[in-house]
């Protein structure tokens, strides 16, 4: 797969994160045309299909200036931004599930399982002490605010705190304090925020959903349910061996329960989200089979992206094309 040009970042020698050989490619300046937003949805491990979309963009020669970001889209919008790309990707390919576990440090008692503070330290692995306002491309970033539930988009001010407080879920991670908020994860309020991608200058936004389908309910079959026995009934039948015990449903874990009630939740929010306020175009990466938790799945991830975004491309063409010729 092609890489985008490499464009060496300016002010190297002010970060103190910088390590020499590690460049990662920067966008050259857009050129003259649309400015081209990209939303990039919340989802967990899903979101490593952002890295494959914006792989698939630049070989094509698309160039986002905008890029807003939810959840593990703020993480890999951000790094996107601050042209760190190639390094999250290089970390994500890395993973295991034996490194997935090394990066949860659990905290009890507390306002999270996870304390965070592992992935916070990778995150300025990668984007140090930058400001999200002094990033090359244009990036923001939504989270929540405890208490009103209010919808907050983060466009200024350190970008790790940034993206940490816009993957914040509740009961898994602490909410993070953010310029005197106290913030949750995005996605309880806004998971593709096409808008804000419009309010940082976009005239066109390709969005990244990966909640499922995005053009209708999704409806899933119902099984029959099973005829009720009397206690008298489920004894005789065990003591004349007519029948064994029925075999238990395995319970799924704390975290794996909060996750995916969260899932839920996001979907929901999000159909009606991208109905009230749509994409130019919307792409939707098959992820359906893909776990929440498949952290350590980055390569599938990736591929499943990148085969959206290719797939999307002669929508994308058509639409850019369009406005340019309206312009």
């Amino acid at each position: 797969m092609n890489r985008p040009l490499a464009t060496r970042w300016q002010d190297e020698s002010a970060d103190p994160h910088f390590l020499p050989g590690t460049v990662e490619p920067v966008r050259p300046p857009p050129s003259a045309g649309p400015r081209i937003g990209l939303a990039l949805g919340g989802g967990s491990a899903r979101g490593w299909a952002h890295i494959g979309v914006l792989r698939a963009l630049e070989e094509a020669g698309i160039h986002p200036t905008v890029v807003a970001g939810c959840s593990i889209g703020a993480v890999v919008g951000a790094c996107y931004a601050a042209g760190r790309l190639d390094r999250l990707e290089t970390f994500a390919r890395a993973l295991t599930r034996r490194r997935v576990v090394g990066l949860i440090d659990p905290r009890l008692p507390g306002s999270g399982l996870i304390a965070g503070n592992r992935l916070r330290q990778r995150l300025f692995a990668d984007l140090g002490t930058r400001r999200i306002e002094d990033l090359p491309i244009r990036f923001g970033c939504v989270a929540t605010e405890y208490g009103t539930g209010h919808e907050v988009s983060l466009t200024e001010g350190p970008a790790v705190e940034a993206v940490r407080a816009s993957y914040a879920i509740p009961g898994l991670f602490p909410p993070v304090t953010y310029a005197g908020r106290v913030l949750m994860d995005g996605t309880l309020v806004n998971p593709v925020p096409v808008g804000l991608a419009r309010t940082l200058g976009a005239d066109l936004v390709l969005c990244v959903n990966l909640n499922g389908d995005t053009g209708g309910p999704v409806v899933h079959e119902v099984p029959a349910p099973v005829p009720r026995r009397s206690f008298l009934q489920v004894m005789r039948g065990r003591r004349q061996g007519f029948e064994s015990a029925e075999p238990e449903i395995p319970v799924p874990s704390i975290a794996r329960v909060v996750l995916g009630a969260f899932n839920i939740t996001q979907d929901r929010i999000s159909r009606a989200r991208l109905e009230r306020d749509p994409p130019d175009v919307a792409i939707g990466p098959d992820v359906g089979a893909f776990g929440l938790f498949d952290f350590h799945k980055a390569a599938e991830g990736i591929a499943i992206g990148y085969r959206a975004a290719r797939a999307a491309l002669p929508r994308i063409r058509a639409v850019v094309e369009g406005a340019a010729a309206r312009a």
